[in-house]
């Protein structure tokens, strides 16, 4: 049980390198430090906006407009790190002593 308390963890560390990666290649992309006619850089946009945007877009539609400020992968980042990443392992605790 604890095996997949770790996978589950794991997997969400990764997630949130990639929210982070996003946020970072969005900024340098809207900067225009990033070509989007580059085949591999609208490649690597496309392939990070399919896992982050379906997330990403519930969010959006909670928190209220702030101009020009998109906070949602903050939202999303401390929501995966002090609200999922606890249960994951309250519920791997409470498994193991049941």
């Amino acid at each position: 049980m604890f095996g997949l308390c770790r996978i589950i963890l794991t997997l969400l560390s990764l997630y949130e390198g990639v929210i982070f990666v996003y946020c970072i290649f969005s900024m340098l992309y809207s900067f225009g430090v990033l070509d989007g006619r580059n085949r591999i850089v609208w490649q690597v946009g496309d392939f990070l906006n399919r896992l982050v945007e379906p997330v990403l877009n519930p969010i959006r539609r909670i928190m209220p407009a702030l101009g020009n400020v998109d906070l949602s992968p903050l939202i999303l980042l401390l929501v995966l790190r002090y609200l999922v990443e606890p249960m994951v392992i309250r519920l791997t605790m409470a498994a193991y002593a049941g």
